[in-house]
């Protein structure tokens, strides 16, 4: 069974080493040596999931509380892994878990009947269901999801890559918003330097799901890498709007609105990124950064009959 070190975690999930850290210290996913190929592909889906709600509206529930959530569904349903079994969404201050058909709130063993992830379930059943019928649509969904993870198996090995672009390209033409295919499908094409391909499908994404706020820092990526800086600053506007403290979009629409010549723009975002996350090098430089303006701009206040006056100092 193929084996991945940390760095090749961090590499093909595009995690930034920080989080990383933080989820191990929560307890959301355990903690290897950093040197040893000790992560499984099981651990790569973990971490995915895991990434997927960070930028989703479970990002508001605190890590303590989505680890008791996570290990009552275990005890709740007996599944051995809740990450990659159910798919969490928030409820409350904690999270809840489409699971079966149903909507479950582990620490209270509620269920609600799921109209909204009925499309979603991973249920299979053995005799031919009915087209069209919610039996039809979970067979279909679970086989969306296979080819999904085997994508993900294939797109680890660079050489499997292509077969890996295949499968997601078939797995669209069976769900063409499947929004999460899309991602990964631009990221290959991305990190491939075709970079219009990538905008291609990161904004298919963000059409597939509005509310997929990745997708649009994704876009943001690739539009800042053409140098289309108002669009990819738009992008990243669109990202924070979704999930307000989404720290590396901050960071990289305060490095575009530099990059654009909008000094006092960038500094709201630095600072945004200082409260978010003070500690470590990308910390330390949104601090630098957010000095050097204050130093160097002479910035200006609006007097009541809406004169500028310079600002003193």
């Amino acid at each position: 069974m193929t084996r991945y070190t940390r760095q090749d975690v961090l590499r093909i999930l595009h995690l930034k080493t920080r989080q990383l850290t933080a989820w191990e210290r929560a307890g959301l996913i355990a903690s290897h040596p950093e040197n040893e190929r000790a992560y499984s592909f099981e651990h790569l889906s973990q971490l995915r999931a895991l990434r997927e709600m960070r930028t989703g509206g479970a990002r508001r529930v605190s890590a303590k509380s989505m680890l008791a959530s996570m290990e009552a569904m275990q005890k709740v349903v007996g599944m051995r892994n809740v990450l990659t079994e159910t798919s969490a969404v928030r409820h409350g201050s904690r999270l809840a878990f489409r699971h079966g058909g149903a909507l479950v709130d582990p620490m209270t063993q509620q269920l609600a009947f799921d109209f909204e992830g009925m499309q979603g379930q991973l249920k299979v059943v053995n005799a031919a269901p009915v087209a069209g019928s919610a039996a039809y649509r979970a067979k279909a969904s679970a086989e969306v999801q296979e080819m999904f993870l085997r994508g993900v198996q294939l797109e680890e090995n660079a050489a499997t890559v292509n077969e890996a672009m295949r499968v997601y390209e078939s797995l669209l033409e069976l769900k063409p918003d499947h929004a999460p295919a899309c991602i990964n499908l631009g990221t290959i094409f991305y990190n491939r330097k075709d970079f219009d391909g990538a905008e291609r499908m990161y904004r298919r994404a963000t059409e597939a799901d509005s509310q997929y706020a990745l997708a649009f820092f994704d876009l943001g990526n690739v539009l800042d890498e053409m140098l289309r800086l108002d669009e990819a600053i738009e992008a990243y506007g669109r990202a924070i709007e979704l999930v307000p403290s989404y720290a590396d979009a901050h960071y990289n629409l305060a490095l575009a609105y530099e990059r654009s010549g909008e000094k006092r723009r960038a500094l709201r975002h630095w600072m945004a990124y200082v409260r978010l996350d003070p500690v470590g090098p990308w910390g330390t430089h949104a601090k630098g950064q957010a000095r050097k303006i204050l130093s160097m701009e002479r910035l200006s206040i609006v007097s009541r009959g809406g004169r500028k006056v310079a600002a003193a100092g």
